[in-house]
């Protein structure tokens, strides 16, 4: 599973991130910041629709067989999409990030739930019964398609960002 989508060019994103540093000009270096954050939302965005509107099936309840309401209100997906996050760095290790923040999921819902997500199938205890095991399925590897559908438009921006600035520069 790709966890996460990180756009780094060895060579020119760390040649021009020196460069800035050197040149000290700090409206264009939060320009530079601005625009690859920029180029990255888009993808944050369409990962967190795709989540948000994720059908996720279930084999139902055979007959005679006891259910209830959810053990919680807040909606699993909605959750997982807020947990959507962007990183961008000029620094050392130049580039942008988007990535699945731990630290914003509730401390119910494991990290693995995403990836199992991710590869199209959950199994879980139905109501923590751990005697009592449910399925449910989803479209595989949803997280995958999202990023590399994202990849070559994300690609050209940093591209065009770094040249912009390469020649402010010059």
């Amino acid at each position: 599973m790709v966890r996460d989508i990180r756009v780094t060019g060895t060579g020119q994103l760390l040649e021009l991130s020196a460069k800035l540093r050197r040149a000290g000009h700090e409206n264009i270096r939060s320009s530079f910041h601005r625009r690859i954050r920029r180029a990255a939302e888009p993808l944050r965005n369409d990962l967190q629709d795709t989540i948000r509107g994720l059908n996720i099936t279930s084999q139902g309840r055979g007959s005679g067989k006891r259910g209830g309401p959810s053990p919680t209100t807040r909606p699993l997906r909605a959750t997982i999409a807020e947990a959507v996050r962007i990183s961008v760095r000029t620094g050392s290790s130049p580039g942008a990030r988007v990535w699945l923040d731990r630290s914003r999921l509730p401390a119910d819902i494991p990290v693995g739930l995403v990836n199992r997500l991710n590869e199209g199938r959950v199994r879980h205890p139905v109501f923590a019964n751990r005697r009592r095991w449910a399925q449910q399925n989803t479209t595989p590897l949803w997280w995958d398609q999202t990023v590399r559908a994202h990849q070559p438009r994300i690609t050209r921006e940093i591209e065009r960002v770094v040249d912009d600035v390469r020649r402010h520069l010059e």
